[in-house]
Order: C-alpha cells, then structure tokens, then sequence
C-alpha cells in the first residue's frame, strides 16, 4: 500500500494549470472503481450522489457521517489512488466546527493520517453565498490543523447565478491568502471569463465539465482541473430510466452495453 504522503503527493501533482486532469466524482465505491480501472488518476466524490443514497437535501449537512464512511470504504478499496472529498461547507459555520468535522470524517491513526488526500469546501450554503471572510476562516484553519491536506476553495458566485466576475476575483484572493491549494469555479463559465479566473489567481483553477467546451479548450484557458461533480451520478440516473422505459413500452431489456451481474458484484466487494 502507498504510504498517504505519496498519494498527497501525487495528487497535489496533477493539478497543472493549462495541462488539466479529469477528476470523476463517485457515489459508491463500485463508480470508484469502475472510474480508476478506466485510468483515471484520481477519484473524488459528489455531495449530491451521497446525499441521495441516504434520501438526504446535498448541502443540508446531513451525509457527514455518510461521506465519512464512503472516504474509508474507497481508502480501502483504493489504497494507492489519490482521494479528495466534497465536504458541502464544512458542516459547520465557523473554523473550529469544520476542523473538527473533517477530524471526525478523516481521521486514521497517527502513522496513516487523514483518510484523503483533498477536501472541497465552498462559499454558498442552501442557494446563499456567504461573506468572504467565513470561508477565509476555514480554511486557514483547516491548513493550520492538516498541512499536507489539498484544500480546494469553491467559489459559488456564478453558481448560484450571480454574474459577479469582480466578487470572484475578491474571493480568489481572500481564499489563497488563507492557504487555499486550489480554486474552484463551478458554473457555466465562458472561456473568456475562465481565462481572466486562472490568469489571476496563483493557484491551479478547477472548473466543472462543460456542455460547451472540451478538455483541450479549458486546458488552453488555463484550467488545472476538469470535475465531473454530480454529471457522472445523474447521467447514471439517466441511463436507469430510459432502461426501465423501455421495459415500460413492451420492449425488451436493452443489455447489450450494460455490466453484468458478477461485474458488479465484484466491484462492491471492498478488498
């Protein structure tokens, strides 16, 4: 097994700007598995396909305990793949309450550390930005307690559909002057607007996959990170419903481009 120090390593590597790496995000650890046999060089989780599991609202800070117990399970099952986790906002309001969550959802003995190599914390709460100087609070306090921890800042501005370029930029600074190891922008964003985001900021940018543009067009704007966030799980959901739809229209099964049984089987068996 890696020692977690390598996987930190390794996965604060992948992040260069202009050369971006796909980060799928898993629900299960049989996604997980199904995404690192495809080769992919990290694995990170979607809050929404968590919170779904357990019949929970994502961002309502109710899949801590959920997400805790997902991160050990594909520690295990993935020992030498880099992880990194969505944490919602850090299930708390102020810096002591998320340091303490993500020493709860984490923690291992002393000679391992954390469970993951990354954490991706944001702004907004429930569809509502929060002032700057919260988010600024957790995470330099978070890198305080975890150094070697990837700290990924999500900024939510455009998100939450607040044409607000300027209060990104603001953000973007409060963030990296705090110790954030990253920037996250999610949104339908512009290549014109990514590139002002990533000539800006000192840190590598993270954008979501885009219906517009593919990875060469966001590597060329300088984008150091493609996440899949929810699109993986719902595109799934997707699949599953025009599956049973065709059952529902007197058609026969479609199986033909689906894993079988013992495929599947073997992927939930956590090694």
């Amino acid at each position: 097994m890696t020692a977690p120090t390598d996987t930190a390593t390794a996965f604060r590597e992948l992040h260069v700007p202009g050369d971006p790496f796909i980060l799928p995000c898993a629900w299960d650890v049989a996604s997980a598995q199904l995404f690192a046999e495809a080769g992919h060089r990290a694995v990170g989780t979607t809050s929404l396909g968590i919170a779904a599991a357990i019949g929970a609202a994502d961002e309502d800070r109710d899949t801590l305990t959920a997400t805790a117990d997902l991160a050990a399970a594909l520690r295990t099952a993935l020992p030498d793949l880099p992880l990194t986790c969505d944490f919602e906002d850090g299930y708390g309001d102020g810096p002591e309450s998320v340091v303490d969550a993500v020493r709860e959802a984490f923690a291992a003995d002393a000679a391992v550390g954390l469970t993951v190599d990354g954490i991706n914390i944001q702004d907004s709460r429930r569809g509502r930005m929060g002032e700057p100087a919260v988010l600024t609070a957790k995470v330099k306090a978070m890198k305080e307690a975890f150094p070697a921890l990837f700290v990924n800042a999500r900024i939510d501005t455009f998100w939450i559909g607040r044409n607000d370029l300027g209060d990104v930029i603001e953000r973007i600074d409060a963030y990296t002057a705090a110790g954030a190891d990253g920037i996250f922008v999610p949104g339908d964003l512009d290549l014109t607007t990514t590139q002002t985001i990533t000539a800006h900021s000192r840190v590598p940018v993270n954008v979501l996959a885009s219906a517009r543009y593919a990875r060469s067009s966001l590597a060329e704007a300088g984008v150091g990170r493609i996440s899949s966030g929810s699109l993986l799980y719902r595109a799934a959901m997707s699949g599953a419903m025009g599956s049973l739809q065709m059952l529902a229209d007197d058609r026969p099964a479609e199986t033909a481009n689906v894993l079988p049984y013992q495929a599947f089987a073997e992927l939930n068996r956590v090694r």
